[in-house]
């Protein structure tokens, strides 16, 4: 069985930085074999991609949203993606989704093959 944990997710002013982490296990998943990835859901709308990293780190993707905002890294030793979040925005404000996948590009895309239960961040004007 395969579990995504996620951490980090609170209340922050605009302007403000808060540091997502997501740690895996499972005794069939090789997290270094898996791209991972951010997601996020505000009310009312849908699930959108916010970041995505290969497994070895070499290749990152962001949404236009975050990017310069938002940096994703991961540690593979540790089975841990983090998502460090400057400059919040309150349209920042969401459920933070950690995933997995088999490359970036599958990610990028929403083809997710496991998925965490979220975390909150709201980001108060």
């Amino acid at each position: 069985q395969v579990q995504l944990v996620e951490s980090g997710g609170g209340l922050v002013q605009a302007g403000g930085s808060l540091r997502l982490s997501c740690t895996a296990s499972g005794r069939t998943f090789t997290f270094s074999s898996y791209a991972m990835g951010w997601f996020r859901q505000a009310p009312g709308k849908e699930r959108e991609f916010v970041a995505t990293i290969t497994w070895s780190a070499d290749g990152k993707s962001y949404a236009d949203s975050v990017k310069g905002r938002f940096t994703i890294s991961r540690d593979n030793a540790k089975k841990t993606v983090s998502l460090q979040m400057n400059n919040l925005k309150p349209e920042d404000t969401a459920v933070y989704y950690c995933a997995a996948g088999t490359t970036l590009a599958v990610v990028s895309s929403g083809g997710v093959s496991y998925w965490g239960q979220g975390t909150q961040v709201t980001v108060s004007s």
